[in-house]
């Protein structure tokens, strides 16, 4: 085997490593991220070519895909202990560290903050929203939005596909996008007008949306266990699940089932959960509600999925009509204030409403007098929300 030193570096303070198609130079103190890099499975210790070809065969062709791959699942898949597959698994996290793509187990918390700062972030196309998420999706992270039929899960998954294809001085990703459909609710018309009505290149952001319609659960969780090799050929860099407990939901009926269901959906969230973290990638899921008939007040609806769903996703907004608009709350994040904000949807995808009035007004399509009067505090469905009143 090649000496690790010679491959990887072009001299002892830098590390090389491909991204795509191109040769990147990094100080090797810093944290690289990549989705194709030039380390090889043999290269992991206790690999050779006969498991390197046994693992292939089982759909895993890189160091990554191997490093997000879950001990029990690949001792299956290569028969072999599951001590020697999860011994595997830590070689392949040991090498992206050596290499730098992945940060050392043991780091302090301010070299943590610095690598945050540097964190991308996209623009969700509202303002209020953005603010709410403090500056819009963020990669390594699974954020979820749930919230009952018509309270927009499905038109922001449209406008982050519009959105993630934008360059990072527009708030944007400058990716691709991998939209796994579980309800048949993707329309290309909708995405195209999203991105006509923005002023976008729709063709374009046409062609850098991969869509994966998905059928039964089955299905589904084999999509998400071969989701690394998918991230490679198209260069995602936003993962959308749409939704992602639809199918468990509908096959798996009764209490004889939950177990397994839950067992499934589990599996299914933590390989997003390492998938994001290692490819450096956003992951955004949209989940059901179901109703609490014991809830006697306050809001009766619930995420579906349980505390499965609850604990896996980074970050949790519920998602809420209100009127034309609607109400989005911040439920659950380690570090997001736990606030809500409102949003409209409209030819744009989803807007934030005070915009969208005064491009009504500059359109002549209201009342030029209309006033629009802040009214805070209004309580409603358990939610103490701060509105616009549109008042003429």
């Amino acid at each position: 085997m090649e000496n690790k030193e010679q491959k990887y570096s072009s001299d002892e303070n830098n590390t090389r490593y491909k991204s795509g198609n191109e040769v990147v130079q990094s100080n090797s103190t810093e944290k690289c991220h990549a989705t194709e890099i030039d380390l090889d499975l043999q290269d992991i210790e206790g690999i050779g070519p006969t498991t390197a070809k046994k693992l292939k065969e089982a759909g895993i062709t890189s160091v990554l895909g191997l490093a997000v791959t879950s001990a029990e699942q690949l001792a299956v898949d290569i028969s072999f202990s599951k001590d020697t597959a999860a011994a595997f698994i830590v070689g392949a996290q040991n090498l992206l560290r050596e290499s730098n793509v992945l940060e050392k187990e043991f780091v302090t918390a301010d070299f943590v903050l610095k690598e945050r700062k540097s964190m991308l972030r996209c623009s969700t196309g509202s303002k209020s929203l953005d603010g709410l998420l403090l500056g819009g999706i963020e990669t390594q992270a699974v954020t979820e939005f749930y919230g009952e039929f018509g309270s927009g899960k499905s038109q922001i998954c449209h406008t982050l596909c519009a959105m993630a294809s934008r360059p990072q001085s527009e708030k944007g990703f400058d990716g691709k996008v991998i939209y796994v459909d579980t309800e048949g609710t993707f329309r290309p018309e909708r995405l195209q007008q999203i991105a006509t009505a923005r002023g976008f290149n729709a063709p374009e952001i046409l062609k850098n949306t991969a869509i994966c319609k998905v059928y039964n659960s089955t299905q589904l969780e084999l999509i998400i266990k071969d989701l690394g090799r998918q991230i490679n050929k198209f260069k995602a860099k936003l993962i959308i699940v749409d939704s992602v407990i639809s199918l468990h939901r509908a096959e798996y009926l009764g209490r004889g089932t939950l177990a397994d269901r839950q067992q499934r959906l589990n599996s299914i969230l933590h390989k997003l959960v390492r998938i994001a973290e290692i490819y450096n990638i956003a992951v955004v899921i949209t989940n059901q509600v179901q109703s609490s008939p014991d809830a006697f007040f306050g809001d009766p609806t619930k995420a579906a999925g349980g505390n499965v769903i609850g604990h896996t996703s980074t970050y949790r907004i519920y998602l809420r009509k209100s009127g034309e608009n609607r109400i989005a709350k911040m439920i659950d994040s380690p570090y997001h204030p736990y606030s809500d904000t409102s949003f409209t949807i409209n030819n744009r995808g989803i807007d934030d409403v005070e915009d969208y009035m005064n491009r009504e007004k500059l359109e002549g399509l209201l009342d030029p007098n209309l006033q629009l009067d802040t009214v805070g505090g209004i309580e409603e469905n358990g939610f103490n929300d701060s509105k616009k009143k549109y008042s003429g």
